[in-house]
C-alpha cells in the first residue's frame, strides 16, 4: 500500500510523544537551568589546581616544574617560578608558582597537562557554566581562580581521587620512614676523636760550653 512507511513512522512518533508524558524512563529532557543533571564522573571541561589542607597557598601541590606548560599543545598555560622555597603540606621545602594562568578560551580540554604532571597537582574540572561578556580577561583564569581543595576533586572524580590519595599517602609514609632512618643513622655514628694539641716548650738559654763562642783575636 502506498504510504505505509509514512504511516508507520507517524505512529511511532505519536507513541514516543505520548510516552514522553506518561513514562518517566522516557523523560530525557531536563528543565535547565532550574533542573541540572549531574555530569558523569569522566566528564571534563578545563583544568584546575588541587591543594591540600585549608590553605590554598600553602597546600598547593604544584611545584612550578613547568612540564604542563611545555607539553600544552595550544600553549594556553603560563607559569612563573618562585625565587624562594617554602614548606609544602608535608613540611618539605619546595618551589611554588608565583604566577599560574590558564586561558580557557584557548584550552582544548585535551587533558595532556593532567597526564604529564608528576605531582597530581592539576586535574580536569566539570564546571561548564563559564560564559562571560569579557572574552579576554574573563576567560583568563589565575592561580587564585584555579585553586580548589582536594575535597572538591574527590566530589567530582571519586574513583580517581581515591587512587591518587592512596598513592600519595603511601609515598608520604615512605618518605617519613626514610627520613627517620637517616636521622637514626646519623645519631648512631661515632664522632671522630679530636687529638689534644700541645704547645712546644719555650727555648732555654744556653750556658757554659754550649754558650755563644767568644770572638776570635788576631
Amino acid at each position: 500500500m502506498l504510504g505505509t512507511g509514512i504511516i508507520k513512522g507517524m505512529v511511532e512518533t505519536a507513541r514516543n510523544f505520548v510516552g514522553s508524558y506518561t513514562d518517566e524512563a522516557r523523560l530525557t529532557t531536563s528543565e535547565y537551568p532550574e533542573e541540572k543533571l549531574s555530569p558523569k564522573e569522566n566528564a571534563r571541561t578545563f583544568p584546575f589546581l588541587v591543594f591540600d589542607t585549608t590553605d590554598s597557598a600553602a597546600g598547593l601541590r604544584c611545584v612550578a616544574c613547568q612540564i604542563c606548560e611545555k607539553e600544552c599543545p595550544p600553549k594556553c598555560i603560563y607559569i612563573e617560578k618562585s625565587k624562594t622555597k617554602k614548606p609544602d603540606y608535608t613540611g618539605k621545602p619546595q618551589l611554588f608558582p608565583a604566577v599560574f594562568d590558564i586561558d580557557i578560551s584557548v584550552c582544548m580540554s585535551c587533558q595532556i597537562c593532567v597526564e604529564v604532571c608528576p605531582f597530581d597537582a592539576i586535574k580536569m574540572d566539570q564546571a561548564f557554566e563559564l560564559s562571560t561578556s569579557d572574552r579576554f580577561g574573563g576567560l583568563l583564569l589565575h592561580k587564585e581562580d584555579l585553586a580548589k581543595p582536594n575535597d572538591y576533586y574527590i566530589s567530582i572524580h571519586p574513583s580517581e581521587a581515591r587512587e591518587v590519595d592512596e598513592r600519595l599517602a603511601a609515598e608520604k609514609v615512605k618518605a617519613e620512614a626514610k627520613a627517620k632512618a637517616e636521622a637514626a643513622g646519623s645519631a648512631s655514628e661515632p664522632k671522630p676523636a679530636i687529638a689534644p694539641t700541645t704547645k712546644p716548650a719555650p727555648a732555654q738559654p744556653q750556658t757554659g760550653a754550649s754558650a755563644t763562642p767568644a770572638p776570635a783575636t788576631t
